[in-house]
């Protein structure tokens, strides 16, 4: 079979790499390409729509998987079907759930989908005149096509008022901008749910989260997506069951039932709040990043299952994928969401060995000869895949790091969100925290407040090394009983209780000097950490009961992956008010 992809990204990139694979393919072709794809298929490097009919036409293209939205909101769909050609992809009607946010809101205000409250607005007057009228936070959204930079979050009515400025009179979106809807700011964790589907009947894929403001814990300007990961643990198996009842039946219902039907694939993507999800928005096609790692644990003939979507026959094929992980971090170019450089000569390329486990998609590439230089905003995405998402992630960014150009920049933070909610395994008890006074409280309180944050079982109790020796030898056998794996001493003084509690248990301790005496904690401090050969004990600064539950949440996470992206935010935390002081 002669198969024509279109487009021109990373997406395009791994769709072709996917049907390379199909033992159905004669010819592989895409365009406009990129230089990247030219290890997969014929780039034709045209973008007309009557040249693209013309050369398919020449090459006998039989099946058209379009990846690109502004060819399927343009029509070529229909152009490509009138000449004989099946199409993976909606009509141009159908198109609209992208190509319009104001179709969009309206028709699942239409059809009783969960979505934010909003108003749509061809005035730019008008639309300010409306933001005094609701409080901040603010979403503005371009209504037409903007690359996935057409959304603004807006803290106060100055920035939202410059929003609506920047895309309805100076038209930084272009025509994206003649209309724009404001809706209000949903509140909770974003995922994206993707289906396949022949107007009828459909699959669902595997769940997904994005990652799309530039910069880590989710600051700076929105991209069209730094990195994502698969599957997304917030989408539960009764969310999706939600969503598919909630959603995917109405949306496929009300498409029919208006004239539209939909064919191809179908982006949601979700707002999840107390296990309720609300639809953000609707994209006509695989997302960019999300694209890539789909295809990494597809494990079916991607051209079989397009021809089916095509031909409306969907339920004629059994869809199967990897039970594993897969991740992707984008590199992009120094600037991007705004302006960058391009033409930049990438390095290392050649040191990633890419498999069915591990590939470089070319997102904005150009080749010149035996190099690739940068052509995009985002140029390459890492995409890996494991048995778990911690080893999908490791294995993205150990490429990563061979990989740069000058002013190249990447997010360090993607799937963070995935693995603080791997708690399987998590015991009733993981962290035992022993005062030797009541006193010691307050130095107790900084080391909970961390492992409340960090999601990590505790319990602090008051035992006296001296006065009440069998309670703190019982204490500890019952704490290990129940699965504790970490003890913190806090003790000032002579300070012999962490010296105990290591003589007492197999387990590492933390020992936390007090400031109790005159000597301002010194003599606690010296204490702990004299302890004689073979009763090892760890000692943080005086009264740093935070550090000593920061060291104790690094010794779990070798244990615990989930921890490790605790402990990583943390630090990002950190970092971030470092800079944000100067």
């Amino acid at each position: 079979m002669n198969v024509l992809i279109i487009g021109a990204g990373g997406r395009e990139h791994a769709l072709a790499w996917k049907c390379r694979q199909s033992p159905k393919i004669t010819s592989l072709h895409v365009t406009p390409g990129n230089g990247g794809i030219e290890s997969q298929a014929d780039c034709w490097y045209l973008t007309d729509h009557d040249k693209i009919l013309s050369k398919a036409k020449d090459e006998g293209i039989q099946l058209a998987i379009i990846g690109q939205e502004d060819y399927l909101v343009a029509g070529l769909t229909e152009k490509l079907e009138a000449a004989g050609i099946a199409v993976f992809g909606p009509s141009q009607l159908a198109a609209r759930l992208e190509g319009s946010k104001v179709f969009a809101k309206e028709f699942m205000k239409r059809h009783k989908i969960p979505t934010a409250r909003f108003e749509k607005f061809s005035d730019v007057n008008t639309a300010k005149s409306y933001l005094r009228k609701i409080g901040a936070p603010y979403v503005i959204k371009a209504s037409g096509l903007a690359a996935g930079k057409g959304v603004l979050i807006c803290p106060d009515i100055e920035t939202a008022e410059q929003g609506l400025d920047d895309i309805m009179v100076a038209r930084q979106f272009g025509a994206a901008g003649e209309q724009v809807v404001i809706e209000e700011f949903l509140e909770g964790e974003e995922a994206s749910f993707f289906i396949i589907t022949d107007g009828k009947n459909h699959i669902t894929l595997p769940s997904l989260q994005d990652h799309k403001r530039q910069h880590e814990l989710d600051q700076g300007l929105n991209t069209g997506g730094m990195g994502c990961y698969a599957p997304a643990p917030i989408i539960t198996k009764s969310i999706a069951q939600i969503v598919n009842q909630q959603v995917v039946e109405p949306t496929l219902r009300g498409m029919a039932e208006e004239g539209y039907p939909y064919k191809g694939v179908l982006y949601i993507g979700l707002m999840i709040k107390d296990d309720q999800p609300r639809v953000v928005e609707y994209n006509i096609r695989f997302g960019d990043p999300e694209c890539q790692p789909l295809m990494m644990l597809l494990d079916s003939d991607l051209v079989e299952i397009a021809l089916a979507v095509a031909e409306s026959r969907l339920n004629d094929v059994t869809v199967h994928w990897k039970q594993q992980a897969a991740a992707i971090v984008v590199l992009a170019s120094g600037g991007y969401p705004e302006a960058y450089e391009k033409g930049v000569t990438i390095q290392g390329l050649e040191e990633v060995v890419v498999s069915e486990q591990q590939m470089v998609f070319h997102a904005g590439t150009r080749r010149d000869q035996n190099r690739y230089l940068t052509a995009g905003g985002r140029v390459l995405g890492i995409t890996c895949i494991g048995d778990n998402l911690e080893e999908a992630l490791k294995n993205s960014y150990r490429n990563v790091a061979r990989i740069s150009w000058p002013g190249m920049q990447y997010r360090r933070d993607i799937g963070l969100k995935g693995l603080k909610r791997m708690t399987a395994g998590k015991k009733e008890l993981q962290v035992a925290i022993i005062m030797g006074s009541a006193s010691d409280k307050k130095i107790a309180d900084k080391a909970t407040a961390i492992f409340d944050q960090f999601n990590v079982s505790y319990e602090v109790v008051v035992s006296s090394a001296h006065r009440t020796p069998v309670r703190t030898r019982r204490f500890i056998e019952e704490a290990e009983q129940r699965g504790a794996e970490v003890f913190i001493a806090i003790a000032g003084m002579a300070a012999h209780l962490p010296g105990v509690v290591a003589a007492e248990t197999r387990f590492p301790v933390i020992g936390v000097p007090v400031n109790a005496s005159t000597l301002g904690g010194q003599d606690a401090l010296l204490s702990i950490v004299q302890m004689p050969p073979g009763i090892p004990v760890a000692t943080v600064g005086i009264d740093r009961g935070d550090n000593a539950a920061l060291l104790a949440v690094q010794i779990l996470s070798i244990k615990y992956p989930y921890l490790k992206a605790f402990h990583f935010e943390y630090r990002l935390q950190m970092e971030q008010k470092v800079i944000a002081s100067n």
